[in-house]
């Protein structure tokens, strides 16, 4: 593996964390997220993903990545372990606030989390989209969008969790070019959110173009993609399902590595983990209690890109 020293502003050093206590497969939202199981006893899960969880974060540390960890006891919340659909960071001090689609998961919006991030990074704006949501308009953070940070370009598939109204706006506010395009699941359903298709890191991107709907759609954003130099490395249907595009790259004290879930890294090719080894450090941690609920490891991390003070 080269040693990637250089800082990008693709891979955060810090993260923030939410730890759930009453764990439990989301009702409200298994209509539209066909990665997520059914018929799960729920009261058998919420130690188990307090483990995977714990475990992620000692193994994130060990590595240098920065965990602001919190604790979620409100057993009105199955999904707390995923903040990245509520709130994201960005640099030169900003947050943004998102509209929710399932009305549990609105709970998770957190004061006292958005008190800490202020108090710790430096912090310019808030901004928040969130009462966009009584007007049926949802954008569910950076489980809607992947985003390009180097480029200047988010990523989004259309769905009813994907409002191009509202990313719209969002890019104009934050500076960023929208794609939107259409893409299908493995059970031919629309995908509910784009980051289990893809993950763009700062030397390759992992994505599914053949779930594209239009084959010129795929080809002008694996263009878009490659346009800095990325390799595009291509998954399956088969790989997709197995969460391999749920992967976040993330800087680590030497050098960047690609946090992905075990159930991900099995999926693979040899081909496909030599190719991102020669760009960074794969670090495969167990969550199969958590993917479960139809999220895995990018779901669980939300990325800080502010300064510290």
């Amino acid at each position: 593996m080269k040693q990637k020293k250089i800082k990008s502003i693709q891979a955060p050093s810090s993260v923030v964390m939410v730890r759930p206590h009453n764990f439990r497969v989301n009702p409200e939202t298994e209509n539209d997220n066909s990665f997520q199981i059914k018929g799960i006893k729920n009261q058998i899960l919420s130690k188990d993903a307090y483990i995977e969880v714990t475990n992620v974060v000692e193994a994130l540390k060990e590595k240098g990545v920065k965990v602001n960890l919190f604790e979620d006891t409100d057993n009105k919340t199955p999904d707390s372990v995923f903040p990245n659909n509520w709130f994201s960071t960005h640099a030169g001090g900003h947050i943004c606030i998102y509209p929710i689609k399932a009305e549990n998961r609105r709970h998770e919006r957190r004061p006292d989390i958005l008190e800490f991030i202020k108090h710790k990074y430096r912090v310019q704006d808030i901004i928040d989209y969130s009462g966009l949501e009584f007007d049926g308009l949802y954008l569910e953070g950076t489980g809607a969008m992947v985003l390009d940070h180097l480029e200047r370009v988010a990523y989004a598939i259309r769905s009813d969790r994907t409002n191009p109204i509202v990313l719209e706006r969002f890019c104009t506010q934050f500076n960023f070019e929208p794609m939107v395009f259409d893409a299908q699941d493995h059970h031919r359903k629309s995908i509910y959110h784009t980051n289990v298709l893809m993950c763009i890191a700062t030397e390759f991107a992992l994505i599914s173009l053949d779930m594209i709907i239009d084959s010129n759609r795929s080809k002008e954003i694996c263009n878009r993609l490659s346009s800095p130099g990325r390799e595009i490395i291509n998954l399956t249907k088969h790989q997709i399902a197995s969460f391999a595009g749920n992967a976040i790259e993330l800087q680590g004290s030497n050098h960047r590595i690609l946090a992905i879930s075990s159930t991900a890294y099995k999926a693979l090719t040899q081909k496909q983990i030599k190719a991102i080894e020669s760009y960074v450090e794969i670090l495969p941690m167990t969550v199969d209690t958590i993917e479960m609920a139809g999220g895995s490891i990018r779901c669980m991390i939300a990325g800080n890109h502010l300064i510290e003070r």
